[in-house]
C-alpha cells in the first residue's frame, strides 16, 4: 500500500489567514495519515510576480471588509488572535531562520513557525526585526550567534529565493496556498473543502 502524497503548504508569516491555517493543517493532516511540509514564502515577491496586490489595505472598502473578516474568522475557528498594529511586516527574517532550523530538526522549526505566527497575532511583536526572531529562537532553545549569521548567509538567503520560485512556479499566488494531490486550496476558509478531500479522496 503506497503512503498517502505529503500537503504542500505554502505561507506568508505576516498573513493573517496563513496564520488561521497553521493553526489548524497539521492537526487535520494527521487525522488521515498525511505529513505537511510548511512553505514560508515571500508575498511581496509572489504579488509582484504575478501582478497582485495586497488586500487588506485598510481604506477600502475591501480593505475593511478583509480586517473585520480576519478577526472574525480567528472567533469562528476559536483561535487567538489581535490584529497588529504594525501590518503587514516584512517576514524575510523569520523565514529564513525557519529554513535554517528545519535542515537540523524539523519539528523544532514547526515550533518556531507557531511561535512566529503566535508573536505576531497574539502579541503583536515586531517579527521584521532580526532582534526578535532571535529572542523568539532562543525561547525555544536555539543557540542565538549561529542562527544571527544563518539569517545573513547567501546559502539561506538563496533558499528561501528558491522556496519562492518554486511556489510560483507550482501557482501558489497568495496566503495560505494549500496543495494535495495536485488540487489547489486558497485560504483559511477552504478547510472545510480540504478537509473532505482528505476524507474522500477527492470529489
Amino acid at each position: 500500500m503506497s503512503t498517502p502524497s505529503a500537503i504542500d503548504f505554502w505561507f506568508d508569516f505576516s498573513s493573517p489567514y496563513g496564520y488561521l491555517m497553521a493553526e489548524r493543517i497539521d492537526a487535520l493532516a494527521a487525522r488521515f495519515g498525511r505529513q505537511v511540509r510548511w512553505h514560508p514564502i515571500l508575498l511581496g515577491i509572489i504579488f509582484q510576480a504575478t501582478g497582485s496586490r495586497p488586500p487588506a489595505d485598510g481604506i477600502s472598502s475591501k480593505g475593511k471588509y478583509m480586517l473585520h473578516d480576519f478577526a472574525r474568522s480567528a472567533r469562528f475557528l476559536g483561535i487567538p488572535y489581535r490584529m497588529p498594529s504594525r501590518f503587514p511586516l516584512p517576514t524575510q527574517n523569520a523565514a529564513r531562520a525557519y529554513y535554517w532550523l528545519h535542515g537540523r530538526d524539523c519539528a523544532q522549526a514547526r515550533r518556531f513557525a507557531h511561535a512566529v505566527f503566535n508573536a505576531f497575532f497574539v502579541d503583536d511583536r515586531d517579527i521584521s526585526a532580526p532582534d526578535t526572531v532571535l529572542e523568539i529562537a532562543a525561547q525555544l532553545g536555539v543557540d542565538r550567534e549561529p542562527l544571527a549569521a544563518a539569517l545573513q548567509s547567501p546559502e539561506i538567503k538563496a533558499r528561501l529565493k528558491d522556496e519562492c520560485e518554486q511556489a510560483l512556479a507550482a501557482g501558489v499566488f497568495g496566503s495560505p496556498h494549500v496543495i494535495v494531490d495536485g488540487e489547489h486550496f486558497f485560504g483559511a476558509d477552504r478547510l472545510p473543502q480540504l478537509e473532505r478531500w482528505l476524507e474522500s479522496g477527492g470529489f
